[in-house]
């Protein structure tokens, strides 16, 4: 990209140039973080449904797997999507995981579309349009999307797009924000270095036997658990789990996998699960109405600034 351009800016020129006659794509950028970007507004006649497409070295639109973004014109409705060709069936396929829990297109429209029905939505997003401003509305929270949400959102599909291909991850790291995928690699971390500062270690002890820590990754024969805890008061088992870039089914399972062995390793039927996540997440919310043993938390970064005293002699 170009400087001074940052992607909700390639986003906002997009869905306005969306509204127009205009077809040309000269003036976006020709790849992205080690992707191919192809933009399309129509070919000889207008779009219903104009895309991005983020493409991998031997994927194609019109044959292969890939993020997108489609934006639905009529309906106002742009969708950051696990893309699927059209044209010719691909021989690769997203992974069960992404089948099984994310919906079509034409699934959560509850309706016939006009292209891409069969592609699996990741993010859908209201557009509403004042003057020359345009606004991003999570459709299932009703809430804003910031900049910093858009890039993020995108670039953890990308990150899971990545892993999906075995593909080297080549995330640019932004000099003005930090994206929430970013963020989780290094929060586990955080967390652990300092525990004892946090609302976590009012409440919970980290585990430690013989001077070494145990509570980090702490190790299974089903998996490692991103931390395990003893709550301070009631002395059970806590297994918190950190929700990264995989789905909420995923993650629900993940974490009563570990508490089940947890009840049967460490005979602790008492034990209890935390799930950390950046953002709500519907899906999320309603596995855990049916779950009274699991919480979930949101965390959020907040950056303070201090002026800069050097000793200058």
């Amino acid at each position: 990209m170009a400087d001074g351009e940052d992607w909700s800016y390639i986003l906002n020129k997009f869905i306005l140039q969306a509204k127009t006659g205009d077809l040309k794509t000269s003036g976006y950028p020709k790849d992205f973080n080690g992707l191919t970007l192809k933009i399309s507004f129509g070919m000889g006649a207008l779009a219903k449904v104009p895309w991005i497409a983020f493409l991998a070295q031997n994927m194609k639109v019109s044959n292969g797997i890939y993020p997108c973004y489609l934006y639905y014109k009529e309906k106002d409705l742009l969708i950051l999507a696990y893309g699927i060709s059209e044209t010719n069936d691909s021989e690769i396929s997203w992974p069960v995981e992404v089948i099984n829990s994310a919906k079509t297109i034409a699934s959560y429209l509850k309706e016939e579309v006009p292209r891409y029905g069969n592609s699996f939505v990741f993010k859908a997003y209201r557009i509403e349009k004042k003057e020359n401003k345009i606004s991003f509305i999570y459709v299932d929270s009703d809430k804003e999307a910031t900049k910093i949400d858009l890039e993020s959102d995108l670039n953890s599909l990308l990150n899971y797009y990545y892993n999906v291909l075995s593909i080297p991850q080549n995330i640019e790291k932004s000099t003005s924000s930090f994206t929430t995928f970013t963020l989780e690699d290094e929060l586990e971390d955080f967390l652990i270095r300092n525990w004892d500062k946090t609302q976590l270690g009012k409440k919970y002890s980290l585990i430690i036997e013989d001077g070494e820590l145990k509570s980090q990754q702490y190790k299974t024969e089903v998996g490692s658990i991103d931390i395990l805890v003893k709550d301070k008061n009631k002395g059970n088992d806590v297994v918190i789990e950190l929700k990264r870039n995989q789905t909420s089914d995923d993650t629900v399972g993940q974490v009563l996998r570990y508490m089940g062995w947890v009840s049967q390793k460490l005979e602790d039927n008492n034990v209890r699960g935390l799930i950390i996540a950046g953002q709500y997440d519907k899906k999320l919310d309603y596995a855990l109405k049916m779950i009274k043993n699991v919480d979930v938390i949101l965390y959020e970064i907040d950056f303070k600034f201090k002026d800069f005293k050097g000793d200058i002699n």
